[in-house]
Protein backbone atom coordinates (compact mmCIF):
# COMPACT_ATOMS: atom_id res chain seq x y z
CA UNK A 1 0.00 0.00 0.00
CA UNK A 2 1.32 3.02 -0.96
CA UNK A 3 1.48 6.20 1.07
CA UNK A 4 -1.28 8.83 0.22
CA UNK A 5 1.13 11.63 1.09
CA UNK A 6 4.19 9.84 -0.53
CA UNK A 7 3.69 12.87 -3.45
CA UNK A 8 4.27 15.67 -1.09
CA UNK A 9 7.40 14.34 -0.21
CA UNK A 10 10.44 16.23 -1.96
CA UNK A 11 12.30 14.37 -4.25
CA UNK A 12 15.57 13.21 -3.06
CA UNK A 13 18.63 14.76 -3.99
CA UNK A 14 19.44 11.61 -6.28
CA UNK A 15 15.84 11.96 -7.71
CA UNK A 16 17.09 15.61 -8.86
CA UNK A 17 20.16 14.57 -9.71
CA UNK A 18 18.68 12.19 -12.22
CA UNK A 19 16.21 14.55 -13.68
CA UNK A 20 18.91 16.63 -14.32
CA UNK A 21 20.02 14.14 -16.64
CA UNK A 22 16.94 13.17 -18.50
CA UNK A 23 15.98 16.94 -18.67
CA UNK A 24 19.96 17.76 -20.25
CA UNK A 25 19.23 15.08 -22.97
CA UNK A 26 16.13 16.69 -24.12
CA UNK A 27 17.33 20.17 -23.92
CA UNK A 28 20.50 19.25 -26.02
CA UNK A 29 17.84 17.16 -28.44
CA UNK A 30 15.40 20.14 -28.61
CA UNK A 31 18.48 22.65 -29.35
CA UNK A 32 20.00 20.34 -32.62
CA UNK A 33 16.00 19.82 -33.64
CA UNK A 34 15.00 23.57 -33.19
CA UNK A 35 18.69 25.03 -33.90
CA UNK A 36 18.11 26.92 -30.49
CA UNK A 37 21.08 28.63 -28.48
CA UNK A 38 21.61 26.51 -25.05
CA UNK A 39 20.82 29.96 -22.70
CA UNK A 40 17.14 29.97 -24.76
CA UNK A 41 16.36 26.11 -24.09
CA UNK A 42 17.93 26.13 -20.39
CA UNK A 43 15.10 28.97 -20.05
CA UNK A 44 12.30 26.64 -21.12
CA UNK A 45 13.13 24.03 -18.95
CA UNK A 46 13.63 25.63 -16.37
CA UNK A 47 10.21 27.59 -16.50
CA UNK A 48 8.39 24.54 -17.87
CA UNK A 49 10.20 21.84 -16.30
CA UNK A 50 11.68 22.12 -13.32
CA UNK A 51 9.27 20.98 -10.80
CA UNK A 52 5.80 21.55 -12.88
CA UNK A 53 2.91 20.14 -12.07
CA UNK A 54 -0.09 19.60 -14.90
CA UNK A 55 -3.60 18.11 -14.74
CA UNK A 56 -2.28 16.30 -18.29
CA UNK A 57 1.26 15.57 -17.59
CA UNK A 58 1.05 15.19 -13.87
CA UNK A 59 4.04 16.57 -12.07
CA UNK A 60 7.74 16.86 -13.39
CA UNK A 61 10.59 16.34 -10.58
CA UNK A 62 12.45 19.43 -9.74
CA UNK A 63 15.69 18.39 -11.34
CA UNK A 64 19.50 19.89 -9.68
CA UNK A 65 19.61 22.85 -12.02
CA UNK A 66 23.64 23.13 -10.75
CA UNK A 67 24.25 19.46 -12.72
CA UNK A 68 21.26 20.59 -15.55
CA UNK A 69 23.59 23.80 -16.49
CA UNK A 70 26.83 22.40 -15.86
CA UNK A 71 25.89 19.26 -18.00
CA UNK A 72 24.29 21.60 -21.25
CA UNK A 73 27.09 24.23 -20.64
CA UNK A 74 30.02 21.33 -21.01
CA UNK A 75 27.74 19.86 -23.67
CA UNK A 76 28.34 23.22 -26.01
CA UNK A 77 31.40 24.75 -24.95
CA UNK A 78 33.23 21.39 -25.71
CA UNK A 79 30.72 19.23 -27.91
CA UNK A 80 34.32 18.47 -30.61
CA UNK A 81 35.85 16.65 -27.89
CA UNK A 82 32.60 15.04 -26.84
CA UNK A 83 31.42 13.82 -30.46
CA UNK A 84 35.32 13.08 -31.21
CA UNK A 85 35.13 10.84 -27.80
CA UNK A 86 31.97 9.20 -28.77
CA UNK A 87 33.00 8.51 -33.04
CA UNK A 88 36.08 6.55 -31.17
CA UNK A 89 33.65 4.79 -29.18
CA UNK A 90 31.31 3.49 -32.23
CA UNK A 91 31.56 1.44 -34.67
CA UNK A 92 33.69 3.49 -37.75
CA UNK A 93 30.53 2.92 -40.05
CA UNK A 94 28.61 4.79 -37.55
CA UNK A 95 30.25 8.39 -36.70
CA UNK A 96 28.26 10.28 -34.22
CA UNK A 97 26.42 11.86 -37.22
CA UNK A 98 24.75 9.54 -38.11
CA UNK A 99 23.03 8.23 -35.08
CA UNK A 100 19.77 8.35 -33.67
CA UNK A 101 19.41 12.11 -32.46
CA UNK A 102 18.26 11.24 -29.28
CA UNK A 103 21.13 8.99 -28.64
CA UNK A 104 23.47 11.73 -29.98
CA UNK A 105 22.00 14.20 -27.27
CA UNK A 106 22.16 11.62 -24.69
CA UNK A 107 26.30 10.82 -25.74
CA UNK A 108 26.89 14.23 -25.40
CA UNK A 109 25.18 14.90 -21.64
CA UNK A 110 27.02 11.74 -20.62
CA UNK A 111 30.37 12.80 -22.30
CA UNK A 112 30.03 16.27 -20.51
CA UNK A 113 29.28 14.72 -17.28
CA UNK A 114 32.35 12.51 -17.39
CA UNK A 115 34.43 15.22 -19.08
CA UNK A 116 33.10 17.50 -15.88
CA UNK A 117 35.17 14.55 -13.24
CA UNK A 118 32.32 15.44 -10.24
CA UNK A 119 30.77 12.20 -11.02
CA UNK A 120 32.35 8.54 -10.70
CA UNK A 121 32.28 7.60 -14.37
CA UNK A 122 30.62 4.27 -13.59
CA UNK A 123 27.36 6.52 -11.56
CA UNK A 124 27.79 8.53 -15.20
CA UNK A 125 27.02 5.05 -17.03
CA UNK A 126 24.17 3.71 -14.75
CA UNK A 127 22.56 6.95 -14.97
CA UNK A 128 22.64 7.42 -18.64
CA UNK A 129 21.53 3.81 -19.28
CA UNK A 130 18.80 4.29 -16.89
CA UNK A 131 17.70 7.86 -19.31
CA UNK A 132 18.20 5.44 -22.23
CA UNK A 133 15.82 2.66 -21.08
CA UNK A 134 13.54 5.81 -20.14
CA UNK A 135 13.71 6.60 -24.06
CA UNK A 136 14.01 3.21 -25.22
CA UNK A 137 11.63 0.68 -22.62
CA UNK A 138 11.95 -2.35 -25.44
CA UNK A 139 14.54 -1.68 -27.79
CA UNK A 140 18.45 -2.93 -27.68
CA UNK A 141 19.72 0.83 -27.37
CA UNK A 142 20.62 0.91 -23.24
CA UNK A 143 23.23 -2.12 -23.63
CA UNK A 144 24.45 -0.27 -26.76
CA UNK A 145 24.45 2.95 -24.55
CA UNK A 146 26.21 0.89 -22.03
CA UNK A 147 28.84 -0.25 -24.27
CA UNK A 148 29.51 3.14 -25.70
CA UNK A 149 29.75 5.24 -22.04
CA UNK A 150 32.34 2.48 -21.02
CA UNK A 151 34.17 3.26 -23.36
CA UNK A 152 33.99 6.76 -23.27
CA UNK A 153 34.73 6.82 -19.61
CA UNK A 154 37.63 4.67 -19.74
CA UNK A 155 38.84 7.22 -22.59
CA UNK A 156 38.10 10.17 -20.43
CA UNK A 157 39.22 8.68 -16.69
CA UNK A 158 41.14 6.29 -17.26
CA UNK A 159 42.41 6.93 -13.67
CA UNK A 160 38.73 5.36 -12.37
CA UNK A 161 38.67 1.64 -13.80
Amino acid sequence: MTDENEHLKPPTKREMKSAARLYAVQALFQMEAADMTVDKVRRQFYDHFFGLKTEEEGEFIDGDSDLFHEITEIAVNDQARVDQMTDRALVAKWPIARIDPTLRALFRAAGAELLSGRTPPKVVIVEFVDVAKAFYPDGREPKFVNAVLDHMAREARPEAF
